[in-house]
């Protein structure tokens, strides 16, 4: 295990405490907090403690160059696979991490949902962590004997060099959409973020690509396999979407294969494809991946159904005008009854995303309920304004209540309904100013159902 810390809280006797100096908090302020909790040595950029004090002219990277040049090598000993994208990065990682532990691979993952590895599973502050933190948890799961780490990388990790040193077996890029344009500002911009990936690929590596995406091009400078529609290496030739299953049709290597999977949607055909042919480009047969998928599943709050009397609720992360599209639109497909969409924006982040998401929303549902969804410290009328202002469609109203919201468009639902809660998916609170409040989506549609049933 590694014995440094950037965070005062989590040192332990013995450890060596790394003050880092953030955009809102500097670790110099908790030097002597990290020395009452045990460590024995400070790195720093100014001053002198009572324990063994470095003092470097820039901490981050000092801490870069420890962790390159005493566990980069351990690191990349294992198998590790990258998947970046705006949609679909931790429902292809999760899936690809159940197929491979059906496949009795040891196998850890690092996302969204948190890392997950056989007997552990905690949360993560971000999709993907700080680099002193990637590297203690690729580490911690090879202690624990696993081979092969499947990650989502980020545009801010891949921005910021979180993933310096990594060597990445296979890696994937699975669409680009409007998102995070309040870090990177412009689409060009996001887009080179996200093409930093290939920085990170093995010189015998490649990358899988969506190419029915129209960036999709853009990630083809290295050895690479296609994907879609339009893809040579995995190509889609239909999919049978019902209410509980998608059965999807395609090709590898002239060869037909048709396989039913516990997936929604034509979004989820190709997080599917992307999981296969990660595996397959691992050495699994398609045939033992055929009868490995019988056994997996998405992840929480990714299109996530729950029967409600005679009508359905649907939760999923759903938070950028593509994925809001796209989850619609699967579930107009096999439309019997209405969709009632319940979606809000969340605060200080991109607000040029908020219109087109009301638009998209109000379009393709029969209705739908605005609400809030982590506004943090904007107010949260504003940004339904923001949301609905240029709206010319009245099949709407807005509800500032997350819970109300959902209750409301629940008591809507008639036989045969579909409400689709969108936006939060996984997470279970509400970020209102600086203060994380406990809130769950999937709890409110159960203590619903609780309720009704009571009464």
């Amino acid at each position: 295990m590694i014995n440094i810390k950037t965070d005062s809280r989590k040192v332990v006797k013995g450890d060596t405490f790394v003050a880092i100096k953030g955009l809102t908090v500097d670790g110099h302020d908790f030097i002597e907090k990290a020395i009452l909790n045990g460590a024995s040595k400070v790195i720093c950029e100014h001053g002198n403690y009572e324990v063994e004090t470095i003092v470097v002219k820039n901490t981050k990277e000092w801490l870069k160059e420890t962790l390159l040049q005493n566990y980069q090598e351990q690191i990349n000993e294992l198998t590790l696979i990258g998947v970046t994208g705006t949609n679909g990065k931790t429902t292809t990682c999760f899936l690809t991490y159940q197929l491979l532990k059906e496949l009795k691979v040891k196998v850890a993952y690092i996302g969204t949902i948190g890392f997950y590895m056989e007997g552990t599973k905690r949360e993560l502050p971000n999709t993907t962590p700080e680099m002193l933190e990637i590297y203690s948890l690729i580490l911690e799961a090879k202690e624990k004997g696993c081979t092969h780490i499947v990650m989502e990388v980020s545009s801010h990790a891949l921005s910021e060099k979180r993933i310096e040193g990594l060597e990445f077996a296979i890696e994937a890029f699975t669409n680009l959409t409007e998102d995070h344009l309040d870090f990177h500002k412009t689409m060009e911009s996001y887009l080179q973020a996200k093409l930093q990936i290939l920085d990170y690929l093995k010189t015998n590596g490649h990358i899988l690509i969506n190419i029915d995406d129209e960036h999709g091009k853009d990630f083809q400078i290295k050895p690479n396999k296609t994907i879609g529609f339009q893809g040579e290496d995995y190509k889609i030739l239909h999919y049978i979407d019902t209410l509980d299953k998608t059965t999807i049709t395609f090709q590898n290597q002239n060869q037909t294969f048709n396989i039913e999977t516990n997936l929604k949607s034509k979004f989820n055909v190709y997080n599917y494809l992307f999981c296969l042919a990660i595996v397959h480009q691992l050495g699994f047969s398609i045939n033992d991946i055929e009868v490995a998928t019988k056994n997996i599943y998405p992840p929480k709050g990714r299109c996530e159904q729950i029967k409600v009397f005679d009508s359905y609720a649907v939760i999923d992360y759903a938070h950028t005008p593509d994925a809001v599209e796209k989850i619609i639109q699967a579930f107009l497909e096999n439309k019997q009854g209405r969709i009632i969409t319940i979606i809000g924006c969340g605060g200080d982040r991109d607000p040029l995303k908020r219109p087109i998401m009301g638009k998209i929303a109000t379009d393709l549902s029969d209705y739908v309920i605005f609400t809030s969804d982590n506004p943090r410290t904007e107010d949260k009328e504003k940004i339904l304004n923001d949301i609905t202002k240029d709206l010319q469609s009245k099949n709407f109203e807005i509800e500032i209540d997350r819970k109300k919201a959902i209750h409301k468009g629940l008591d809507l639902a008639k036989k045969h309904d579909i409400v689709l809660i969108l936006g939060k998916g996984h997470e279970n609170y509400q970020i209102i100013g600086h203060e994380k409040i406990h809130f769950d989506d999937k709890e409110e549609v159960l203590k619903y159902i609780e309720k009704k049933d009571f009464n």
